[in-house]
């Protein structure tokens, strides 16, 4: 971005304090043209580390072509063979530098809808929780959209839909449902391991799940065997001390 706060376009030789900023120059540089951006590939060096990057426009289709009679698929495909691109390297000093671009795009650009595309949809962490807050409270998803699009003057300021509303609150429910399960389940052989070998017992929260960054807590003992058993586990949302109290 220059002095007047616009995006130039991308030119050989450009160069980046890290991947991430790289990345979000060129998302918002397909914003203001009209096209959706995605990290098209990732390539490490003869040293481990990944040292090339390819950032294209959504509807590159690098896939080969299927030689079936079909047309399903490609009815549902907006994909094209679209080759806006930029390709990008990490230089020794730890800079990424743009190394191969490619303007051209063979489909028509959208500047006005680009931010509602789904490949640039998101829903910030803040918003997120005060959906959850307005449904606990009871106000639907419709009211809890139209509030966020007035506080942020219009719709085209808002970087989701009310879709995007409804599926983040109905996953919550079905975290919610899963847990409420779990706390009522009790492994018949688990419980009866815990009452034979229950005298030691490990606990180990180091295992984190990807998804939800929730600690996975194991309690793990061993039996006459010599062999780990499992005696119980539980997930936290996080390793406060209220968690573990609720745990034990």
């Amino acid at each position: 971005m220059n002095e007047n706060g616009i995006i130039e376009e991308p030119t050989l030789g450009m160069v980046f304090g890290s991947q991430e900023e790289a990345y979000s120059y060129y998302f918002n540089y397909g914003i203001r043209k009209g096209f959706g951006v995605m990290k098209r590939s990732s390539k490490r060096g003869d040293d481990g580390v990944v040292r090339y990057f390819t950032f294209a426009g959504f509807k590159n289709d690098q896939k080969k072509k299927s030689t079936g009679k079909s047309s399903f698929a490609s009815k549902l495909s907006t994909k094209t063979s679209c080759k806006a691109k930029i390709k990008l390297t990490l230089c020794d000093d730890g800079n990424i530098q743009v190394t191969t671009v490619h303007l051209d795009h063979d489909h028509l650009l959208s500047p006005g809808k680009a931010r509602h595309f789904r490949c640039n949809r998101k829903i910030d962490d803040r918003v997120k929780r005060r959906l959850e807050i307005n449904d606990e409270a009871g106000i639907g998803v419709s009211k809890n959209f139209h509030s966020l699009v007035v506080e942020a003057n219009r719709y085209e300021n808002v970087t989701f839909n009310e879709k995007d509303c409804r599926n983040h609150i109905e996953k919550q429910e079905e975290v919610s449902l899963v847990l409420k399960m779990l706390k009522q389940f009790t492994n018949g052989r688990s419980r009866t391991a815990y009452e034979a070998f229950g005298n030691v017992i490990t606990f180990d929260t180091t295992y984190l799940t990807n998804k939800y960054k929730m600690p996975f807590a194991p309690f793990v003992g061993v039996n006459h065997h010599g062999q780990s058993v499992l005696f119980g586990c539980g997930l936290l949302t996080n390793e406060g001390t209220e968690s573990f109290v609720w745990l034990f």
